[in-house]
C-alpha cells in the first residue's frame, strides 16, 4: 500500500471520530439521559480524533504549517465564541432579569402578587383544562413561576386525560383550577373573550392559602349603603372583599348594643341619620378593646360620632371640599380628583394615579398622645381646591375668613396602642370565710373560729404571739376581726402577719401581665366612591379594599391589585385628514425623495 493510500485511509478513519461524537450527543438529547452506548460513542470519537492529531504531528511537521496555525486560531476563536455564548445563556438563566417598557407595566406582576407567591408555605399548582395554550395566559403563569419554584402550572386536554378532568369536575373547556394540598378551587373559565387575569389569580391564590377568614361587619339602620345590588349599593365592594377571603355580614346595634367578638373590622358606610348614644358607645368600646373601624362619612351628615373621633384627634369639617382642577374634564367643582397620597401601606403603590370622590368633606387631624395618624388623601393646593362654607350659593368662590385653603385632607389612617390586662384582678368583699382555693393564707388571731374548706391543702401563717404550725388538715384555722380586709394579691408563699385583720386571697391565677394590642381607625370624608359604578373607576376600589385589608391587621393579607389595561393610543382621523395623510404618503414623500436624489446627482456631476 502506497503512502498516499495510507494517508487516504487515515483521513477516512478520522471522520469516524466526529461521527461517533455527534451520534453520542444525539442519543443523549433524544433519551434525555446518558446511556452506556451514548458515552461509548462520545469517548470513541474523542479517542479517534486525538489519535489522528498525534499521528499527523509525528508523520509530518503539521503543527509548523501556516494552514494548521490558521485553522487552529479559527478553531480556538470559534470555541471561544461558543463558550462566551454559553456563559451568557447560563448567567441569563440563573440570574433572570426582565425589562418591562410598557407604560402600565402590563407584563410585570404587581408587588402584592410577587410577595404572596414568594411566601408560599407549600407548593401550589395551577391546572388549565384546555386543548390550546394561549400565549398571553402562559406568559402570566410563567411570570408567577419565576417568583417561586413552588408555583407550578400544567395545561391538560380534558379529552386526553378524562380521569383527571373527572377528578376536578370539569364541565367546560377553559376552566382553571388551583390545587393547594388537598384543597382545590376554581379560578375562572377562560375563552377567546376573557383571558386569565392577575387580579383573579392572586385573589384565589390568597384565598386558598389563607387559614382563616376575616369577618367584616357593615353597620346598618341609619340609611347606609345597602349590601346587595341596587341603587347606591356597595355590592361590588362586597364582592371585592369576598374575592380577598373576607366574610361580610350586616350589623344592627339596636338589637344588641355590642359589636360581636368575632368582628375584625366594622365598616360604617355613608349613614344618613344619627347614631344612638348606645351605638356610639358600643363602637367606642369596640375600639377600646382592640377593634378596627372604617368610617366613610358624607358631607351634611350629623352622625353623633364626634365624641368617638375626638378621642383620636379627628374632626369632621362641615364645609364642602371644592376642586376646580377637573373642569377641563367636564367635572363639577364638587367632584374631587385626588393624585396625592400619604406614605402609608394603604396608598404606598398609588404613585400619582387618580381616585375620584364626588361630594366630600375635609378632615382636621389634631395630635393626640398615643395616636399615630397619617393623611391618606389630599387635594391640590389653593387656588385649585378649598373648603367652601356657603354651599347654597350658585357661584362658588373662596371667601377669606370663612373658607379653608387647600390642600385638604379627605382621608386619614390612625392607630393606637392599647394596654389591657389579660387577667383582671378580682375584688373581694370583706368576709370572715376565705374563698375555696388550692392555696389559702390564714392568720392566727386571739379568737380563732374554725371553718371547713373544701381544699385539701391549706397553708397557715402565724403571728408572733400565738404559735401555730402549718397543717394539711381539711379544717384550717382562720381569724375573724371586726374590720376584715380582703387582699386581691395572690402569693404562692405563706405570709406572716401580726395584724388581727385576716388576709384572704381570691381564687385567681398569678398577677396579671399587661398585653399591648393595637386599635386602628380609617376615616374618609366620602362614601359614594365605593358605590357600584364608581367602585371600579380608577383607584376607588383600591382605596376601599386596601383600607379594609390594613384594618384587618392580617400581615399575610396582600393589598389590592389594580387591573392593568393598555391605554387607547389610537388617533381618530376625519375624512379630510385621512385623505391628506394618504396623499402625503403616496405622493409627497416619494416626490421629496426623488427631488433630493436629483439634486445630489446634479451636484456630483
Amino acid at each position: 500500500m502506497t503512502n498516499y493510500a495510507k494517508k487516504q485511509l487515515w483521513k477516512f478513519l478520522f471522520w469516524l471520530g466526529p461521527f461517533f461524537v455527534v451520534a453520542g450527543l444525539t442519543s443523549r438529547l433524544v433519551t434525555e439521559q446518558w446511556s452506556a452506548i451514548a458515552l461509548a460513542f462520545v469517548i470513541t470519537g474523542i479517542v479517534i480524533c486525538g489519535l489522528w492529531v498525534v499521528l499527523q504531528s509525528l508523520q509530518s511537521k503539521w503543527w509548523a504549517r501556516r494552514s494548521t496555525q490558521a485553522g487552529t486560531n479559527a478553531l480556538v476563536a470559534t470555541l471561544a465564541v461558543f463558550v462566551i455564548l454559553g456563559l451568557i445563556n447560563f448567567l441569563g438563566t440563573r440570574y433572570h432579569q426582565r425589562l418591562d417598557l410598557t407604560e402600565t407595566q402590563l407584563f410585570t406582576l404587581a408587588p402584592q402578587s410577587r410577595e404572596l407567591v414568594r411566601s408560599l408555605p407549600q407548593p401550589v399548582k395551577v391546572w388549565v383544562f384546555d386543548a390550546n395554550q394561549n400565549p398571553q395566559d402562559r406568559e402570566l403563569l410563567e411570570n408567577y413561576q419565576r417568583q417561586n419554584s413552588k408555583f407550578k402550572f400544567e395545561y391538560v386536554n380534558p379529552q386526553a386525560r378524562p380521569g383527571l378532568a373527572d377528578k376536578f369536575g370539569i364541565k367546560n373547556y377553559g376552566e382553571v383550577y388551583l390545587e393547594f394540598g388537598d384543597k382545590r378551587q376554581l379560578v375562572q373559565t377562560v375563552d377567546e373573550n376573557e383571558r386569565l387575569t392577575e387580579v383573579r389569580l392572586t385573589s384565589r391564590l390568597q384565598q386558598i392559602t389563607s387559614l382563616t377568614k376575616v369577618k367584616v361587619y357593615f353597620l346598618q339602620g341609619h340609611g347606609e349603603h345597602q349590601l346587595t345590588a341596587g341603587k347606591g349599593a356597595i355590592s361590588q365592594a362586597i364582592q371585592g372583599l369576598g374575592d380577598k377571603n373576607f366574610a361580610t355580614s350586616p350589623l344592627n346595634l339596636t338589637d344588641n348594643a355590642k359589636v360581636p367578638d368575632d368582628a375584625t373590622v366594622v365598616v360604617v358606610a355613608g349613614p344618613k341619620r344619627s347614631l344612638f348614644d348606645g351605638e356610639v358607645t358600643a363602637l367606642q368600646d369596640y375600639l377600646n378593646r382592640g377593634g378596627n373601624l372604617l368610617l366613610m362619612i358624607d358631607p351634611n351628615t350629623d352622625t353623633k360620632l364626634e365624641s368617638l373621633l375626638q378621642e383620636w384627634g379627628v374632626r369632621l369639617d362641615n364645609r364642602l371640599a371644592i376642586d376646580i382642577s377637573g373642569e377641563s374634564l367636564k367635572l363639577g367643582p364638587a367632584a374631587l380628583l385626588v393624585t396625592e397620597y400619604g406614605q402609608h401601606p394603604i396608598t404606598k403603590d398609588f404613585g400619582n394615579s387618580i381616585s375620584f370622590y364626588p361630594v366630600a368633606r375635609p378632615l382636621e387631624i389634631a395630635p393626640v398622645a398615643g395616636v399615630e395618624s397619617t393623611p391618606l388623601l389630599r387635594t391640590k393646593p389653593y387656588p385649585s381646591s378649598w373648603a367652601e362654607s356657603d354651599q347654597q350659593s350658585e357661584k362658588l368662590e373662596f371667601n377669606d375668613g370663612k373658607d379653608l385653603k387647600g390642600p385638604l385632607t379627605l382621608g386619614a389612617a390612625l392607630k393606637k396602642k392599647l394596654t389591657t390586662q389579660t387577667s383582671p384582678t378580682p375584688q373581694t368583699s370583706p368576709t370572715p370565710t376565705p374563698l375555696p382555693s388550692p392555696t389559702t393564707q390564714t392568720t392566727a388571731s386571739p379568737s380563732p373560729t374554725p371553718t371547713p374548706l373544701p381544699s385539701p391543702t391549706t397553708q397557715t401563717s402565724v403571728s408572733p404571739s400565738p404559735t401555730a404550725s402549718p397543717t394539711a388538715s381539711p379544717t384550717p384555722q382562720t381569724s375573724v376581726s371586726p374590720s376584715p380586709t380582703a387582699s386581691p394579691t395572690a402569693s404562692p408563699t405563706p405570709q406572716t402577719s401580726a395584724s388581727p385583720s385576716p388576709t384572704a386571697s381570691p381564687a385567681s391565677p398569678p398577677a396579671p401581665t399587661p398585653t399591648a394590642t393595637e386599635s386602628r381607625l380609617v376615616v374618609l370624608g366620602n362614601s359614594n366612591f365605593a358605590t357600584d359604578g364608581l367602585f371600579a373607576q380608577q383607584l376607588n376600589g383600591d382605596v376601599f379594599l386596601n383600607s379594609v385589608t390594613w384594618l384587618s391587621q392580617q400581615d399575610q393579607q396582600t393589598l389590592s391589585i389594580r387591573p392593568k389595561e393598555t391605554k387607547n393610543r389610537r388617533i381618530n382621523l376625519s375624512t379630510t385628514q385621512a385623505n391628506l395623510l394618504t396623499l402625503s404618503s403616496l405622493l409627497v414623500l416619494p416626490l421629496m425623495g426623488l427631488v433630493t436624489a436629483a439634486i445630489i446627482w446634479w451636484r456630483r456631476r
